[in-house]
């Protein structure tokens, strides 16, 4: 298991952002030792599908790749329903450009078909149709996969957060191998035999 680079992970929150999507990957990266910090359109508070208040830590404006480990992009039903949320897509262009990671995961995976960043790299989303209708150009390079990471880019569906945490924490080198396999099975599919794996290798 690595240790944190120094640099925070950053988690980008907006109005109407799914709960659910990223707890798993949030939860276990920090209990490893890295910092997350919110980044939000701008300071002022913002509230998920689920009525959460959120403060974010930093306004989108004053974030840049190299103070950054990686970015996060949950799902949200403003991806869908207007263009508020296409900064965060430009950012996310931004950090690939400098080699820094992205995670999108659900109408986040929109966003960034709609800013072309899906057109020459593997991904995959909620269905194929669902991404399609943005009019991108990478339909090719669509797999059907509970998540996917190529090169510095993780992508998920809504129904997948436990398989999108599972990339980041090998994308970013948090477990690998076994413990890795361990850690998914523990938590996506309820294996007892998982845990002592875990135990095991201090990754509790």
């Amino acid at each position: 298991m690595n240790t944190t680079t120094g640099k925070p992970v950053h988690l980008a929150v907006y109005d109407t952002l799914a709960d659910w999507e990223t707890g798993h990957a949030t939860a276990q990266l920090a209990r490893t030792g890295h910092e997350i910090r919110t980044v939000g359109p701008n300071t002022a508070p913002v509230r998920s599908i689920g009525g959460l208040r959120i403060q974010p830590d930093l306004a989108l404006e004053d974030l840049r790749p190299e103070d950054s480990a990686l970015l996060i992009l949950p799902g949200a039903d403003l991806w869908d329903t207007s263009d508020d949320l296409a900064p965060f897509a430009r950012t996310a262009r931004a950090f690939l450009d400098a080699g820094v990671p992205v995670a999108a995961i659900c109408g986040a995976t929109a966003g960034l078909a709609r800013e072309g960043l899906l057109d020459d790299r593997d991904h995959t989303s909620a269905v194929s149709f669902y991404l399609a209708a943005t009019g991108y150009a990478g339909g090719g390079r669509y797999v059907e996969a509970d998540a996917v990471t190529d090169g510095a880019l993780v992508t998920a569906g809504p129904t997948e957060p436990v398989a999108f945490a599972r990339e980041i924490l090998r994308l970013l080198g948090v477990y690998e191998g076994e413990v890795l396999d361990a850690w998914y099975r523990l938590f996506h599919d309820s294996d007892a035999a998982a845990y002592a794996v875990l135990e095991k290798a201090g990754a509790l």
